[in-house]
């Protein structure tokens, strides 16, 4: 159930942005989206549809259960968010956003990681992920 609330429901693309700024809704998007992903990648699957598409370490994925699949490919995983850079879109339904932090593998060691995120807007209030690039940040 979607209602006006600024919480992200736990199983359906829907965010509740009524009242809510494009800073507002990509917050409560990226803690919705790194704590779902920690506890279980299939209840990311709402979030996705045909045309989203990922990018992950440079291999790409088109649809939402090939995405579902390669993030569940992964493994286990802990994310800890440091920085959330938001900005409009050229469309004003969408908002893009940069995300950075460090992600947990496996229980081993965190690693430096970026994501950047272009979320469509669907209806009022309702956003979908069109495009996902992830990248592992190594030292140089």
């Amino acid at each position: 159930k979607t209602d006006n609330t600024h919480n992200l429901p736990s199983r359906t693309s829907s965010v509740p942005i009524t009242t809510m700024s494009a800073e507002e809704v990509a917050k409560a998007f990226v803690q919705h989206f790194y704590q779902t992903f920690d506890g279980g990648v299939d209840a990311l699957g709402g979030l996705f549809n045909d045309q989203s598409m990922l990018s992950f370490e440079g291999q790409q994925v088109q649809g939402s259960a090939n995405i579902i699949n390669k993030l569940k490919s992964v493994g286990q995983v802990k994310h800890s968010v440091k920085t959330t850079d938001i900005q409009p879109s050229s469309n004003p339904n969408a908002i893009v956003i940069f995300v950075t932090g460090a992600v947990q593998i496996g229980g081993d060691n965190p690693l430096h990681f970026c994501e950047f995120f272009h979320l469509v807007g669907t209806a009022p209030g309702q956003y979908y992920v069109h495009n996902d690039v992830f990248r592992l940040n190594y030292g140089l």
